[in-house]
């Protein structure tokens, strides 16, 4: 049965397991991250499937849009409509149909590829390594890390665990959070794909006309390049990551202008490329 969206899906589903501990063991109930297949769809052609969590779609359909330079800004986006869909035929699964202006549909079918997105994957669906898009936009200077308090990393990092209500359910969820100067979380985003949850902070960054260059990200993740490529592409600043960051999210960063920081505590974190 087709339906247009109104709820979201939760993000999580409950299943019967069985608990082993010190040779016992016993049934109980658990909550599990919902993955399903998202299918975006532009002015009626499929473009990408990705294996998201189908909350905030439209965000993330936003958000991935522009990361993905299938559109240069918000306004090429004309409507949006999201459909769930469980016919017990299929996996549950999500459409998303986007009306975007001719000139980025005429751009999108001139570079169109089967795009196959998995929740660890940054690269799937390329043809080949000539495709691969390690060119960053640069970051704009406009003294927003200046103005960055001492304490903000800290601080992100001290806040960040009380908006993971999805991964205290689950244990299995990434986040994705945007901070201001003070390092307070004003919005965050949980999904299976560390990536789509960074969309989807975008996306809604947009939805609210925010100016992506006044704050920075802080993901529950490691930093890798295409976290940290999607994030120049609309102008961060900053990127801070709780985990380690890759070797070519380094180099990306350093390419674009933009401060990357890795090992995110509430009392230390590592900064890369320093002179």
């Amino acid at each position: 049965m087709d339906q247009l969206e109104t709820d979201d899906q939760p993000g999580f589903v409950e299943r019967q397991v069985r608990r082993h501990r010190k040779h016992e063991s016993a049934v109980a109930a658990d909550n599990v991250g919902q993955e399903w297949p998202v299918a975006l769809v532009y002015n009626g052609i499929s473009h990408a499937v990705m294996m998201c969590t189908p909350r905030d779609l439209e965000a993330f359909a936003v958000g991935f849009s522009l990361t993905e330079g299938i559109v240069e800004r918000g306004s090429d986006i004309h409507d949006i409509e999201v459909y769930f869909r469980d016919d017990g035929v299929v996996l549950p699964h999500a459409e998303v149909h986007l009306q975007v202006v001719q000139q980025a549909f005429a751009t999108l079918k001139d570079k169109r590829r089967a795009l196959a997105g998995r929740t660890g994957c940054g690269v799937c669906g390329i043809e080949s390594i000539e495709l691969l898009d390690l060119q960053p936009e640069q970051v704009p200077d406009t003294g927003f890390l200046a103005r960055l308090a001492p304490d903000a990393i800290e601080r992100a990092a001290r806040e960040l665990p009380a908006h993971q209500q999805l991964t205290k359910l689950t244990g299995g969820l990434h986040a994705a959070a945007w901070c201001d100067e003070t390092g307070a979380v004003r919005y965050a985003f949980e999904d299976v794909g560390r990536h789509n949850a960074l969309d989807k902070l975008i996306g809604q960054l947009v939805l609210h006309r925010e100016d992506t260059t006044q704050g920075f990200v802080f993901l529950s993740s490691r930093a890798s390049y295409e976290l940290v490529r999607k994030s120049a592409r609309v102008g961060v600043p900053m990127v801070a990551t709780i985990s380690a960051p890759t070797s070519l999210a380094i180099a990306i960063a350093k390419q674009a202008g933009l401060r990357l920081v890795s090992f995110a505590r509430e009392n230390s974190f590592v900064e890369y490329d320093v002179d």
